[in-house]
């Protein structure tokens, strides 16, 4: 471990190193089909941010995959606080959750589920091939964050881009949400569901030859570009993190911090021209954040560095009897999987989703409740909440109007925890994809509320003693 002293401002280091899996890795982001990697388009990276003042250090660790589940959170976050000496609850785990990269461990149906066929490994979602290349990389980051410590300034602005991002649920004629409305500007289509958050944040560390060192960019989108192709990508988040390494330098390292997305997709479905690609929509975000950069950063206090990682006990949503009834007749009648093409490479849906309820029925036996984290942690001016899995933006918005702090960046797919969607309650009555009881969706109603409430109470306890002034919007 590194000495260094920091007692009168903030030191920060930062590292990537490249994790791109091998050819044959699973890819995740669908659900039921082989995806091995043929192709790297381009690389997926573990990045490392070290911030220290005096004895408080945090540790913000940024990958270009899908998810990690619980397991390995809890195991990569351990061998970080024991080899690297910090404290567990100040260290975030986050994923961007490109559905063009693999998952860490499995989430679709779990290890402790023994009735998947050996053959149908891949609909389990993970690959445990893959899972010790992950861990290598990002320990590697840290350490070469840590040897690359050095006294820094911080600023932060904000900017709008509507060009990019929008919620994929759509209110139909008849009352019900469908999820992408049903095809491009399908007439059946009443309007949208719900918002979106337009909010491109940056931050900036600067060290004292003007260079910048690192860079946190935030915005709230699905990276779904490449699903269900086998080819590999970080998507638009690893696209604009490049746009902003030759923006701001070859030595800035920039993490990615994506938000509650669990609604919110590229891809306009209400205009028939809507030019849906990853790149493009790379620099668009690199054109607003280029207007930031030079025309809405401002110098942020450095007074504060500090966080909280709480547990909230969250109800499970149990199947109901006649949904495990179901899925045990289906999977009976079904002894060898449906195969939804020739080469036998994807089963169906239905397949996954009755092992997937039969698995979520045994962990519902176990525990009525998920211990799900919420971690908030300030950077002078900046906050930071993460939480896992895909939660929708209306609460993520709500987050932000209440947050007593001038920036507050939401990270979703954060921390192991729950890897699941996060509706709101009114969702629910509608329907739609997001709101089906599995082992992807498998939390009560009032779940997002709740999470909602607990983070903003902990943005107020550790703003407590502060009266600060909202940001500047370009």
């Amino acid at each position: 471990m590194n000495n260094f002293s920091c007692e009168n401002g903030w030191q920060a280091g930062a590292a990537q190193i490249d994790i791109s899996p091998e050819k044959g890795i699973q890819i995740a982001g669908d659900i039921g089909r082989y995806r091995p990697v043929e192709e790297v388009r381009d690389p997926l990276f573990a990045k490392a941010l070290i911030l220290a003042k005096g004895k408080h250090r945090i540790c913000i660790v940024q990958l270009d995959l899908l998810a990690i589940v619980p397991k390995y959170d809890a195991i990569f976050r351990a061998r970080i606080a024991k080899e690297f000496g910090f404290p567990p609850e100040a260290i975030m785990l986050h994923c961007t959750q490109t559905h063009a990269a693999p998952y860490v461990g499995n989430t679709y149906i779990s290890d402790e589920y023994t009735d998947v066929p050996p053959e149908l490994w891949f609909i389990r979602s993970g690959d445990d091939r893959y899972n010790p290349v992950v861990e290598r990389g990002i320990m590697s980051a840290i350490e070469q964050a840590l040897s690359s410590m050095q006294p820094v300034t911080a600023l932060a602005g904000r900017g709008v881009d509507g060009r990019v991002a929008f919620n994929r649920r759509f209110i139909m004629r008849d009352g019900t949400t469908r999820t992408h409305g049903g095809g491009i500007c399908n007439p059946d289509i009443l309007q949208t569901e719900g918002p979106v958050d337009p909010e491109v944040g940056v931050m900036l560390f600067v060290n004292d030859k003007g260079a910048r060192v690192a860079a946190l960019l935030h915005h709230t989108c699905h990276p779904c570009h490449g699903y269900p192709a086998r080819w590999v990508t970080s998507g638009w988040p690893g696209a604009w993190a490049r746009n902003a390494q030759a923006m701001l330098g070859p030595q800035c390292v920039p993490l990615v911090l994506n938000g509650f997305c669990g609604n919110i997709q590229h891809g306009n479905r209400l205009d028939p021209n809507c030019k849906d690609d990853y790149i493009d929509m790379a620099q668009k975000l690199t054109e607003t954040m280029e207007r930031i950069v030079n025309q809405a950063l401002r110098p942020i206090s450095m007074d504060e560095l500090s966080w909280t990682l709480e547990y909230i006990p969250l109800t499970r949503r149990k199947p109901d009897a006649k949904t495990v009834a179901n899925a045990q007749t289906y999977l009976r009648e079904h002894p060898t999987p449906p195969w939804t093409n020739a080469e036998k490479t994807a089963v169906t849906w239905d397949y996954v989703y009755a092992h997937s309820n039969l698995d979520l029925h045994r962990q519902c036996q176990q525990s009525a409740t998920v211990d799900f984290p919420v971690q908030v942690i300030r950077m002078g001016d900046v906050a930071i909440v993460a939480i896992p899995g895909e939660p929708f933006v209306e609460e993520q918005l709500r987050i932000k109007l209440k947050s007593p702090a001038p920036f507050t960046f939401c990270a979703h797919m954060s921390n192991g925890g729950c890897v699941s969607y996060i509706p709101t309650a009114e969702a629910f009555d509608r329907g739609g994809y997001e709101t089906k009881t599995c082992s992807w969706s498998m939390l009560a109603p009032d779940s997002l509320t709740r999470i909602g409430d607990h983070a903003i109470g902990i943005l107020k306890e550790i703003f407590r003693t502060e009266t600060l002034k909202s940001g500047e919007t370009t």
